[in-house]
């Protein structure tokens, strides 16, 4: 983490000396606004650019006058844990006139301000692409005027856009998450969960309404991640006569002895004649068919409001970053951008290309095109949809397949949240394919004492929600009790396994390959999938419970650093878990602002203490009263934690005072975050249905045989795919010693991190997003897009 030498991060030609960006929310608010003004602000001025802030959106470039204030590095700290935005927000009619805008581009051109990084919704990124149309002839007509003078059309010839989306509807196409939504679906689970436990004592059904006018995402997802009985939806409504169906499932639930009924409805959700369903409505009908004790319950702004989670944290970051690089890359010529994520990579769409997307879906609603109004959304939307009604409903008996092959599930390795998500996913598409579902208990070593029973559909109901693993899991590998495992597979007649689980997980997959040659009782498909806080799996890019244990430490950081607060000045010094994988305490350090992280992969020695040492004790002079200091666990054998302390607080003497935490097991507890519950939801999907695939092709003679390497897979997300890897292709990959991937994509954040600490650094643009065109821009094999 050490100061090095000062690098340029950009070609000549990608300087911003000399430029100025301005920066405005407009719109609604959402959280993560603030991440990524404070990402704009720093990288601006990081590359040399003049940043100012643009108060009350619109309404602010139109006022001009002290709403457009210049911003220095210290007026965006201690923003990124703040929900909403702090520049202010304000719909603004009178921009939509010509007038309005004539106003807001001499209020620009005083301060030479011809860069603008729009944050807000599909109007306000329509507002500012006509802007930037225009902005030549409102140039012109304030010469005329006498407003400004000739040489400045020249000077300030073109206005250069560059939009994020900041919306917790994620109602904008051409992106996979909106800034805003993550922290929404928290909002959302919390008083989901809760209310499950009060609804749980009384047998009580309860029908929730979400945001949504016109888009349904939160009321989808929150329902695939709760687990609910029925969701409603714009995009989709039900068909006619759906009340009966929706009365006889909410009593089939109940005469399976589950004690709650969950509906889900989005606020905007309607009928085949496109008239509003109301959750009043709903509450009479479940009352009247069924007597059910039924209760309403609204979430209304509740959704917008509080601290942005992790995931928008990171993702208002790395988008605030793309879009100052996308700025300085433009030309006269190049069209207003959008910088946006796909899968896991940066992505830039053209601004327009996406809005007219965004507005054919409401036209195909408004024609009664629903399953268009689906494909438009995108392959996410329609993947969680086809998901939730794969689990959500089941099918009668007699429509189910006949497979007549037994399939066992198992989790590996140290709990993380998000596993039993994923094996209810497992077990019903399992069941829904035709399979016998067989749940294994405490991993292999269960397996070897025969700890294996078939596991029913009504089994996993409400797993989604609960923490750890409720199978039971060990880190013991297969190796030493290879030949008992066999016999129960031949006992038990197991075709195919999946395997959930971290690192382990992956050693277990190769040493049962390698046992095939001398048990055929292995040769069948096998399919991992990764689940660990760590995130150290070779082959993938996340793994379950890695958001979880995100949030964990981003939220124990908050408050540590609010405990601070009105003190003198003080740094913590935190300690990650993640054995030698250095993510939690990497991009937990970027989501709760952290001054440095020190990690395994990026060795330091003492120098390098001392120049962080120095560089916290200016800033904490000049600008800061908290500093934050993340160590992950395994990072050094000499440098430990109390080391670390104990040198800060040496060194920052008469500065600061230091104090120190060791986070623990905190961070592998707790319910999982919505990103885990739908990650491995899906994900879990995709390898259970990647099974049956393998079962048919692999059954010859009336027996499954499959020796081959594509039939023992890991099933992983990578940069913009989720992709089936055979695990014996992993090996050249993977430090088996530390136990982590040779190569490890997050490790390019770092920098990004150093930067928005005030560190002088390289950057790595190859990563940064090219501009591509909406359609056809997604690759095929992206069925789940990112996990939301």
């Amino acid at each position: 983490m050490a100061q090095p030498d000062t690098k340029k991060i950009f070609f000549e030609n990608l300087s911003g000396a000399g430029k100025a960006i301005a920066v405005l929310t407009s719109g609604g608010d959402a959280q993560g606004m603030n991440a990524a003004v404070r990402a704009v602000v720093r990288m601006g001025l990081y590359v040399g650019a003049k940043v100012y802030f643009i108060h009350e959106g619109y309404q602010g470039m139109v006022d001009g006058g002290d709403n457009i204030e210049e911003a220095s590095w210290e007026s965006v700290s201690s923003m990124l844990q703040v929900g909403g935005t702090v520049i202010g927000s304000a719909r603004c009619k009178e921009f939509r006139s010509h007038e309005g805008r004539l106003k807001a581009a001499h209020n620009l051109v005083q301060r030479g301000i011809t860069n603008l990084c729009v944050i807000g919704g599909d109007g306000s990124l329509t507002g500012a692409n006509l802007f930037r149309e225009e902005w030549s002839g409102l140039l012109s007509e304030l010469v005329e005027q006498g407003l400004i003078e000739a040489k400045s059309v020249q000077k300030y010839s073109a206005l250069h856009i560059v939009g994020m989306v900041g919306s917790i509807d994620n109602d904008f196409c051409g992106t996979d998450m909106t800034i805003g939504t993550d922290s929404a679906l928290h909002r959302i689970i919390e008083v989901v969960d809760a209310i499950m436990t009060t609804a749980q004592s009384h047998q009580r059904t309860f029908v929730l309404e979400v945001m949504g006018r016109h888009c349904g995402y939160l009321a989808l997802v929150s329902a695939l991640a709760c687990g609910a009985d029925w969701v409603l939806i714009p995009e989709m409504p039900p068909d006619d006569g759906w009340e009966d169906k929706m009365c006889e499932k909410l009593s089939a639930n109940r005469a399976g002895m589950k004690r709650l009924n969950i509906i889900i409805i989005a606020e905007g959700a309607i009928d085949q004649n496109n008239r509003p369903i109301t959750t009043d409505y709903v509450k009479d009908l479940v009352v009247k068919n069924l007597g059910f004790d039924t209760r309403v319950t609204i979430l209304g702004h509740v959704q917008r409001g509080g601290t942005p989670s992790a995931f928008d944290r990171i993702l208002a970051s790395r988008m605030g970053v793309e879009a100052v690089l996308a700025l300085l890359e433009t030309t006269a010529n190049t069209p207003a951008c959008v910088v946006s994520l796909s899968g896991n990579q940066s992505v830039r769409l053209p601004l327009m290309e996406c809005v007219q997307m965004t507005q054919a879906v409401q036209k195909a609603m408004d024609e009664k095109r629903f399953e268009d109004a689906v494909k438009l959304r995108g392959r996410s939307f329609e993947n969680n949809l086809k998901t939730y009604k794969l689990l959500a409903h089941r099918k009668p008996e007699s429509e189910l397949p006949v497979s007549n092959f037994n399939v066992a599930v198992l989790n590996v390795g140290a709990p993380a949240a998000g596993m039993n998500a994923a094996v209810r996913s497992a077990v019903r598409v399992g069941i829904s394919e035709g399979h016998k579902m067989f749940a294994v208990s405490d991993g292999f070593e269960g397996f070897s004492k025969g700890q294996i029973k078939e596991i029913k559909w009504s089994d996993v109901g409400g797993w989604t929600g609960q923490g750890g693993s409720l199978l039971g899991t060990k880190r013991t590998l297969p190796a030493k009790h290879v030949e008992k495992i066999a016999q129960q597979m031949r006992q038990h007649n197991i075709s195919a396994l999946l395997v959930i689980g971290g690192f382990e997980a992956l050693e277990c997959l190769l040493q049962l390959y390698e046992a095939r040659a001398a048990f055929e009782e292995f040769c069948v498909p096998m399919c991992m999938i990764p689940a660990t806080i760590s995130n150290n799996v070779p082959g993938t890019d996340l793994s379950i419970g890695a958001d979880t244990a995100l949030n964990a430490i981003v939220e124990t950081c908050d408050r540590i650093k609010q405990s601070a607060s009105g003190t003198k000045r003080r740094v913590f010094i935190i300690e990650t878990m993640g054995g030698y994988c250095g993510y939690l305490a990497s991009v937990g350090g970027l989501a709760s602002g952290a001054d440095a992280a020190y990690i395994y992969e990026e060795p330091f020695d003492i120098k390098d203490l001392q120049a962080n040492v120095e560089h916290l004790t200016e800033k904490m002079k000049t600008s800061i009263q908290r500093g934050l200091v993340l160590r992950n666990e395994n990072s050094n054998d000499n440098y430990t934690t109390d080391f670390i302390y104990q040198l800060y607080s040496e060194e920052g003497r008469g500065v600061f005072d230091c104090r120190k935490n060791v986070l623990g097991h905190m961070q592998q507890g707790g319910a999982p975050s919505p990103f885990d519950r739908n990650f491995g939801t899906k994900i879990s999907a995709k390898a259970m249905q990647w099974i049956t695939n393998k079962l048919q092709e692999t059954f010859r003679n009336g027996r499954v045989f499959a020796n081959t390497e594509d039939s023992c897979c890991l099933l992983g997300m990578h940069r913009r795919a989720l992709v089936f890897q055979p695990v014996v292709d992993l090996k050249d990959k993977t430090d088996f010693v530390h136990r982590i991937p040779k190569e490890q994509w997050w490790l390019k954040l770092r920098p990004l991190m150093k930067i928005l600490a005030k560190y002088k650094t390289s950057y790595d643009v190859s990563d940064s997003g090219q501009l591509e065109h909406v359609v056809g821009s997604r690759p095929k094999e992206l069925d789940a897009a990112v996990a939301m």
